[in-house]
């Protein structure tokens, strides 16, 4: 027997008992004008679902027994929440429905009934359903919580970042927990938005009230950067990208190369190189070891490339670490030897491309890019650069 036929049975033990207990009094009360008292045969049919574990054939004769009333509304509800979790979503919508339509529900039972069935609505995909019955739930002040976390949840769904960004706010009211994070990524996707239709003076507005917001949030020191970039504005540029390291030293992986091309640009390699110098004193990461390694090869020589790469990895060995140095060693190998490394160098090469880069720090979701929502647990700023001897 699986856990969800037992699950089930527990609850339909309890909703056969209500089923039977009403079916034997409507019976004893027919009876007591006939002389006699019987039961109603649907109940011992019901039962007999039960025993034969046909819980669907079960509880549809079940929920025709059992009428609603104040003493079977938590029984409907639960059966419904069971169905949604179930999947059969149909069946749940069609018992809260049914719930919802009944007089003789008080407040507290019908908002029950509706925060239920906009559940419902959303497992189905049907949202604009789903926000209408949230916001009715918000308007009478039932639920404010859950009503505005879901309602919170259509907006990012529908990609509606004003309408999230207003009803964070509410929440906050309501919950008393700060979505500062939470919403200056929302106003990063605006700038987002505002970027690609040309609108930079108000993606730039959008960015300032992100980090007001959240002063660490890396993203919109990114997109800052980036359209300080494209400006010419590389001074400007080169403050954003550095100020990563203050706000969350993991992205740092994230701003290396944009970082080298400001500094080209602005002909301050040797200035970077120092800069670089610091953060794998301070922050490790593979990333900037590499960049730093080529450039010390760009400007000195190999053998002193070789020379800093071998130090630092044996302070932090890592597989990137390591296939840099094949590369370095198969550019003078010869023979068999060679032949061995290029080998070697093939299977770094794969383990490399298979292992992901990027990992939620919440739900242990891979992935290969970075994502700012992650895609599996959906919350934010959670996606962040693999560290250990695979990663970083």
């Amino acid at each position: 027997m699986t856990n969800e036929w037992i699950a089930l049975l527990w609850l339909l033990l309890p909703l056969a008992a209500l089923s039977g207990w009403w079916a034997a009094w409507r019976s004893m009360k027919a009876a007591a004008s006939e002389g006699q008292k019987r039961i109603h045969p649907e109940y011992f049919k019901g039962l007999n679902f039960v025993l034969n574990e046909q819980p669907d054939k079960a509880i549809e004769v079940f929920i025709r027994m059992l009428e609603v009333d104040s003493e079977t509304v938590e029984t409907h509800l639960a059966l419904g929440n069971l169905f949604r979790r179930r999947g059969e979503v149909d069946r749940a919508i069609r018992i809260h429905q049914n719930l919802i339509a009944r007089p003789t529900l008080d407040r507290e039972q019908r908002a029950m009934a509706l925060l239920e069935l906009g559940m419902d609505y959303m497992r189905s995909g049907l949202l604009d359903r789903a926000e209408g019955l949230f916001k009715e739930l918000v308007e009478t002040g039932s639920h404010s919580i859950q009503a505005y976390s879901e309602l919170l949840e259509i907006y990012q769904q529908e990609k509606e970042w004003d309408n999230a960004i207003s009803i964070a706010r509410k929440l906050e009211l309501v919950s008393g927990k700060s979505l500062g994070p939470v919403i200056a990524q929302f106003y990063c996707e605006k700038a987002y938005n505002d970027l690609s239709q040309g609108d930079i003076k108000q993606a730039r507005d959008c960015i300032r009230r992100a980090l007001n917001i959240d002063g660490e949030c890396v993203r919109a020191s990114m997109i800052e950067a980036e359209i300080a970039m494209d400006e010419g504005r590389l001074k400007q540029a080169l403050k954003a990208y550095k100020r990563v390291e203050v706000q969350d030293p993991e992205y740092i992986p994230e701003v290396i190369y944009p970082l080298l091309e400001c500094y080209r640009k602005l002909d301050k390699v040797d200035e970077f190189m120092e800069f670089l110098r610091n953060i794998v004193d301070k922050h490790g990461g593979i990333t900037p070891l590499l960049m730093l390694s080529g450039l010390i090869e760009e400007k000195q020589s190999e053998e002193e490339a070789i020379k800093y790469i071998s130090a630092e990895l044996r302070k932090r060995p890592t597989v990137k670490g390591v296939d840099r140095m094949i590369e370095y060693a198969l550019s003078r190998a010869e023979g068999e030897a060679r032949e061995s490394l290029t080998m070697i160098k093939d299977l770094t090469s794969k383990l490399l491309e298979k292992h992901a880069m990027y990992k939620c720090v919440r739900c242990g979701f891979d992935a290969k890019s970075l994502h700012w929502q992650c895609p599996g647990c959906k919350n934010w700023n959670s996606v962040k650069p693999v560290h250990g001897v695979e990663g970083e």
